[in-house]
């Protein structure tokens, strides 16, 4: 079909559509993987990958990287809404939607009963009365990985964050720990992502510096964090496809060590709005106001949040080269495509 059209216009000799070596990609269970067709949106990579969590910040961008390469991606979602905004991400029949409840076994097994990779990004920045962080990060990681084993898949990536510390003085960072260990216990060979913070289009970090400043000047704005780029997250989860097999930790890390003053200030001088004057709250306020604003229905400022803005992000060496990408973007080259709506008519 291909060649014929394409020698109407004279192109035959100039394309070659035999397959080479690197269309090839063998997994660990030694199962082939063919890929076929023109590169991008219509072509066919040959994977089947589930991604758990897709319809968070992260599962969206790495979605969207996904299908562009031609995998078909299941993604399990729980609110039909949310989901919507996979549809058109990739060429008909590659982006399948399946309902799913982290509880559910059965379900969870379906979503991946055909995948020769999983990706795990489920997680939660609060609790709530149906979920707690250890039903998500401990309970719930722990029933994926065991169930990806069970049912032979070839590999799985769990993303987990840079803090992960089973000392940590936050419960998301300890039971994101003891979720690394669950799943390493259940899935022997899978792959660990520590990020760090993200950045991006409708973040938590510079936007809603843009909104609640007074909450980022805890600790005096010292804390410091090592803020690193969605869409270099989402393309180093991608690449992991293409790799035979990356066992262990793999870190994840920004560029650089800034802190929240820092950061402030930079939003201030984008937005074009004077830093604000609102007064440095000690912790036992914060945490106290924080309790008192779990009463509303709506997401507030969790108390454990008010913790983990008093906790430095650990430094380690980033594992960039590891997932083919080379350094990291700089938050300040892209600060302003996120905050310029936020400038004064």
């Amino acid at each position: 079909m291909y060649g014929s059209s394409l020698s109407a216009f004279g192109f035959r000799s100039n394309f070659s559509f035999q397959r080479a070596y690197h269309d090839l990609v063998t997994l660990p269970g030694q199962k082939p993987i063919v890929s076929q067709g023109l590169p991008g949106y219509s072509a066919v990579s040959g994977h089947v990958v589930t991604v758990f969590g897709c319809t968070g910040f992260l599962g969206r961008y790495l979605v969207s990287k996904l299908a562009k390469l031609g995998t078909q991606v299941i993604v399990p979602y729980r609110d039909e809404d949310e989901a919507r905004i996979f549809k058109p991400m990739g060429d008909l029949g590659q982006i399948v939607r399946m309902e799913w409840d982290i509880r559910n076994e059965s379900q969870i097994a379906e979503c991946l009963r055909h995948s020769d990779i999983v990706y795990n990004l489920t997680g939660r920045d609060y609790e709530t009365k149906n979920f707690n962080f250890k039903s998500v990060h401990v309970d719930g990681a722990e029933r994926i990985a065991k169930i990806a084993a069970e049912s032979g898949v070839s590999r799985l990536v769990h993303v987990s964050h840079l803090n992960a510390s089973a000392k940590s003085e936050s419960k998301f960072y300890q039971t994101k720990a003891e979720g690394e260990e669950r799943v390493k216990a259940a899935f022997p060979t899978a792959t660990i992502v520590r990020p760090g913070t993200l950045f991006g289009y409708e973040d938590k970090l510079l936007t809603n510096m843009a909104v609640w400043p007074i909450w980022w000047k805890l600790n005096h704005g010292e804390t410091k964090i090592r803020p690193v780029h969605v869409f270099d997250v989402a393309q180093a989860l991608a690449n992991l496809m293409s790799i035979p097999q990356i066992s262990g930790t793999v870190n994840l890390p920004g560029p650089s060590t800034l802190t929240y003053d820092y950061l402030l200030e930079l939003v201030s001088s984008i937005t074009l709005r004077p830093p604000t004057r609102a007064p440095v709250l000690p912790k036992a306020v914060a945490l106290a106001l924080a309790k008192a604003a779990q009463s509303v229905w709506w997401p507030a400022l969790s108390p454990d949040e008010v913790i983990r803005r008093y906790i430095d992000d650990v430094e380690v060496p980033g594992d960039w080269s590891a997932v083919g990408m080379g350094e990291p973007s700089e938050i300040e080259d892209h600060a302003i495509s996120y905050l310029r709506r936020y400038r004064s008519a």
